[in-house]
């Protein structure tokens, strides 16, 4: 479990356990931060639960709840928490259902993971009781949420795409080259004369490519930039990731063909175009290992969407107006 989420349900209060610490037998009327503000198949969740919720669910956004001016955007971004506090009923009430759990010793670990974040066992012990927990309630809290977490799990569940998947999605993002570069730093401050006088320089350079020397040498041997020694290799890039004069030549290239020198805020470039991503196959491994990634968070970020969707279609659902 993140950190961070570890953190944040230390904020958090066990619904329905410490709302019953310390009251009598007599039945009385319930609290600003014991009315429910949503029923989940008859499970309540409280004001103070969802006070709690709300502040960590904007810190972990960056955000603050007293720098929110606009009622509309404050209302929206509470409903948003206030749904997620539903969607993790939901998952441990299926748990429940399913005979879903986690063995002890992943709570315990993740127990003393949390510990050890602190300073001092006291340190730590102050901030639990601060939340409003001691260690047991704690650890209680930990396997539940751990549960809930395990739930979604099995419930999105996701074949990993396959390597003609990603290469087709990959063939969908944006165009991108693959290219070479010469690099003749120029100062900004350059006059007309210096600026001329690199530009010869790096014509001088592109006669030795055309007349047949190859371009990964040349920019070995006279290259300013950081990708010298690999010969001036940029890998597959997409338009948007170059500053625009960069992009604007490269893109125009045929693959195969040197450019004339091209000006930009860091000197004259020479690029040589390798292959685009249309006519290759692709040799980007870094390329097709982000597309690969970004395709199956893509896909599992819906199969999540679908899961609880499912759960929520299944249960009765009441939010509770405001007060």
């Amino acid at each position: 479990m993140k950190l961070k989420l570890i953190l944040m349900l230390l904020a958090l209060m066990i619904p329905g356990l410490l709302l019953t610490v310390g009251r009598t037998e007599a039945v009385a009327e319930p609290t600003y931060g014991q009315m429910a503000v949503a029923r989940v198949n008859g499970v309540e969740i409280g004001q103070m639960q969802l006070e709690h919720y709300f502040a960590d669910y904007l810190q972990a956004q960056g955000r603050m709840v007293g720098a929110i001016r606009n009622p509309v955007a404050y209302n929206r971004l509470r409903s948003a928490a206030l749904d997620d506090l539903i969607d993790k009923e939901l998952l441990w009430q299926e748990a429940g259902k399913r005979g879903v759990r986690i063995d002890e010793k992943s709570v315990l670990d993740n127990f003393a993971a949390l510990r050890n974040e602190f300073i001092s066992e006291e340190t730590f012990n102050r901030r639990l009781a601060e939340a409003g927990f001691d260690s047991q309630s704690f650890t209680d809290y930990l396997r539940r949420e751990l549960t809930s977490q395990r739930m979604l799990a099995e419930l999105s569940q996701t074949p990993a795409a396959r390597d003609d998947e990603v290469e087709a999605f990959y063939r969908q993002l944006s165009p991108r080259i693959h290219a070479r570069h010469i690099l003749l730093q120029l100062d900004a401050n350059a006059d007309a004369a210096k600026v001329e006088a690199v530009r010869q320089q790096l014509l001088k350079l592109r006669a030795l490519i055309v007349a047949g020397d190859d371009f990964a040498r040349v920019a070995q041997h006279y290259s300013q930039d950081s990708r010298s020694a690999e010969g001036g290799d940029l890998g597959y890039f997409s338009r948007e990731s170059m500053v625009s004069e960069f992009a604007d030549a490269a893109f125009a290239l045929e693959p195969g063909t040197v450019s004339q020198p091209v000006r930009s805020v860091y000197g004259w470039h020479l690029i040589k175009v390798q292959s685009t991503v249309s006519d290759s196959v692709i040799e980007d491994r870094q390329g097709l290992a982000m597309a690969r990634q970004a395709l199956d968070q893509q896909r599992q970020a819906q199969a999540t969407t679908a899961a609880l969707q499912r759960l929520r279609s299944a249960s009765k659902i009441e939010r509770v107006a405001e007060r």
